[in-house]
């Protein structure tokens, strides 16, 4: 199940630092970022075979619905400090945007079109 990883930060009077060294769980195969969205834009709309992955929001904010075919969550994404890792099998969609949000993407795989699932599951009782 998808799950938010707290990252730690350090602050003094020059700014913040977040490392993101050792915390994820998976060695980093590609990454991306996602910026100059329009507000009413949705974003992701898939589930992976194999691929999982590390969302974070670099600036602004925005929301990460997960569905694994037996529950939705929403997860909001308004903080530099959190990362949510997305597991194979997890359709995601990301939307409400703010006019200056800027995510990050970092998968445990290189793009492989054959490893997108891009019907969302039904919910099971």
């Amino acid at each position: 199940m998808a799950y938010i990883l707290n990252l730690k930060t350090f602050s003094d009077e020059r700014g913040n630092l977040t490392p993101v060294d050792g915390v994820l769980p998976f060695e980093v195969k590609r990454f991306y970022y996602i910026n100059n969205i329009s507000e009413r834009a949705d974003r992701g709309g898939h589930a992976h075979r194999i691929t999982v992955e590390a969302i974070f929001c670099i600036h602004g904010s925005f929301t990460v619905t997960i569905n694994n075919g037996k529950t939705r969550t929403e997860y909001l994404l308004d903080s530099t400090s959190k990362c949510l890792i997305v597991e194979p099998y997890e359709w995601h969609m990301i939307h409400n945007f703010s006019q200056d949000a800027v995510l990050m993407g970092v998968s445990s795989t290189s793009y492989d079109h054959s490893d997108y699932i891009h019907e969302e599951p039904e919910l099971k009782p």
